[in-house]
């Protein structure tokens, strides 16, 4: 008997709640959502004190246009360093800041308290980034993987109440500062929830060099043992704009979910006017409409995670952007407040289905070494729609009445949704196929990868490069640098120290890692016997998927060849 969407929802719940890790990074992660919002609240209070609505919208506006311009640097270095290392620094400066902006705010260092404001707000896209980044390690299924995303934006959706409701209720009992100090805590909580999650395994520092400029297909060919030399700062930080741009599924999902963005840009406008000609609440009902979408939301985050193990992905996506634009027409037809009512819970509801799944979908189609550079890619680009929604509607408004400017907003999102329904079915079937693909099975045959979780094992078999190389070549030798981990598709070679013979090894053997986990030059020579084919890992990811039971039987296969002279 199928379950009902409460038992979905609860057991989508369930499973998060299970993972220790998950859960933890889950309640850092509301911890900094919430405090974000209570902070934004209270500078936005108190810029408006200061400077009028003009202070507002000028620190709104720069606000914005740095975390544009600042999300891909963010993301390249949170695909440089741990993530669990980016969550804490990230954190645990902004509540430096938030603290020095407190004591800017007491000795009326009016400048600098913007300045600060304006950092600790850049510092919000590398944490989510991260986090985001963070989840298919942190999962066990990739229906768990789903059901940790809603669970995230349905933490989003309570912080949309939450934390401006927080800030201002300080402001009424107390101060600015003591909002702002209120803010600093949260974030030191966050802090404190990401130093209890444990993990282990994390790579030594340096940056690693990449076997393979590649996230979906197939791995092309490598001319020669060595691959790959260091990109330049510009490839670092388009890495993921060109991953986004290669793949013609991540870009149909992008194009639609930066429509649903342009409309929610668009919306920043129309909803004082909706309060305004429709409503008749005047400006100040522009906060009831929000709640109202914020309802919406949270009802939305509950349905994703009912839908959590169904994994139709794409589709849900897709439906999701449909719903961003459809109840606009209502509206259009019906301008009536029962209307823009019904309409706005419909657009909240939308809301968690479109960015659930596209955490989901990027996460599980995305290798790991760039993953947080494809999240940070993504905030520019839904930054830049917002900003550009919100830019056209007033123009529009200026041109035609509200109905007709609706419309305009409301059509082009439509044809987007509808000519990109046939791409996403068939993306959820190629979602499908990566459960098992050509090399998952491969990678499942080696003992210290069999633990791994399979959201990670999927990840780890899109990030796999084959290797040709003909039989009597040298793959490693001794004493090199050590910069990737190796398994044998097909073929034979021979592992060499000091000219013994320890071993010989075939189909689904490996080796190289020895060298990567403790972080010392290669320990023996290996030879092909034959012509070989191998799929080679480079050094980050494999020290990166390794955490638990696989880091364990790791190191007790280095251990057992160290002792054979391996």
């Amino acid at each position: 008997m199928l379950l009902s969407p409460l038992a979905l929802t609860l057991a989508s719940a369930r499973s998060v709640g299970a993972n220790r890790r998950l859960l933890l990074v889950q309640l850092a992660l509301l911890a900094s959502l919430v405090g974000d919002a209570a902070y934004a609240t209270a500078v936005t209070v108190w810029a408006y004190a200061e400077g009028g609505a003009t202070a507002v919208g000028v620190f709104t506006a720069v606000r914005l246009t740095a975390a544009a311009v600042v999300a891909p640097l963010g993301a390249a270095l949170a695909d440089r360093h741990e993530r669990r290392t980016t969550l804490l620094v990230a954190n645990g400066a902004r509540a430096v800041l938030v603290a020095l902006g407190t004591a800017c705010l007491v000795l009326d260092l009016t400048g600098a308290v913007y300045l600060l404001a304006v950092l600790a707000g850049v510092l919000a896209a590398p944490f989510r980034t991260a986090q985001r980044a963070w989840m298919p390690a942190l999962s066990e299924t990739p229906g768990q993987l789903t059901a940790a995303n809603a669970t995230s934006s349905t933490s989003e959706s309570l912080a949309v109440f939450v934390g401006p409701a927080l800030g201002a209720a300080v402001l009424v009992v107390a101060d600015t500062a003591t909002a702002f100090v209120l803010t600093g805590v949260l974030f030191v909580v966050s802090v404190l929830l990401v130093l209890a999650v444990r993990t282990a395994g994390a790579p030594p520092p340096g940056r690693p060099v990449p076997i393979a400029d590649r996230d979906t297909g197939p791995a092309p060919a490598a001319s020669g043992v060595a691959a790959g030399v260091g990109a330049g700062v510009a490839a670092e930080l388009t890495a993921g704009f060109r991953t986004l741009a290669v793949d013609r599924d991540l870009r149909s999902v992008t194009a639609q979910v930066c429509a649903q963005t342009f409309v929610g840009g668009a919306a920043k406008v129309f909803l004082v006017v909706l309060a305004v000609e429709v409503m008749g609440s005047g400006p100040s009902g522009v906060g009831l409409l929000d709640a109202v979408i914020g309802v919406g939301a949270v009802l939305g985050g509950l349905l994703a995670l009912a839908r959590a193990e169904r994994q139709r992905l794409a589709r849900d996506l897709n439906v999701g952007v449909l719903l961003w634009a459809a109840p606009l027409l209502l509206v259009v037809a019906w301008p009536h407040p029962v209307a823009v009512v019904a309409a706005l819970v419909v657009l909240g509801v939308a809301n968690p289905l479109v960015d659930v799944n596209l955490d989901t979908i990027v996460q599980r189609m995305t290798a790991e070494t760039r993953l947080a550079r494809v999240f940070g890619a993504l905030d520019s680009c839904y930054i830049a729609t917002s900003a550009l929604g919100s830019f056209v509607m007033p123009v529009l408004l200026g041109h035609l009445d509200l109905r007709w400017a609706l419309a305009a907003v409301a059509a082009p999102v439509l044809v987007v949704a509808v000519v990109s329904a046939r791409r996403m079915a068939r993306l959820d079937v190629r979602l499908a196929g990566l459960g098992s693909p050509e090399l998952l099975h491969l990678l499942r045959g080696v003992p210290l990868l069999a633990p791994i979780s399979p959201p990670v094992l999927e990840q780890l078999a899109r990030g796999l490069a084959r290797l040709a190389v003909p039989a009597g070549a040298v793959v490693v030798a001794e004493g090199d640098a050590g910069d990737a981990f190796y398994v044998v598709e097909s073929g034979e070679v021979e592992v060499t120290q000091g000219g013994i013979v320890l071993r010989r090894q075939g189909v689904g053997d490996f080796f190289g890692e020895i060298a990567l986990l403790h972080d010392v030059p290669r320990t023996a020579t290996v030879t092909t016997r034959t012509d070989v084919r191998l799929q080679v890992l480079d050094r980050r990811a494999f020290l990166d998927a390794l955490s638990g039971r696989s880091l364990t039987a790791a190191h007790d296969i280095a251990a057992a060849r160290l002792a054979t002279r391996g």
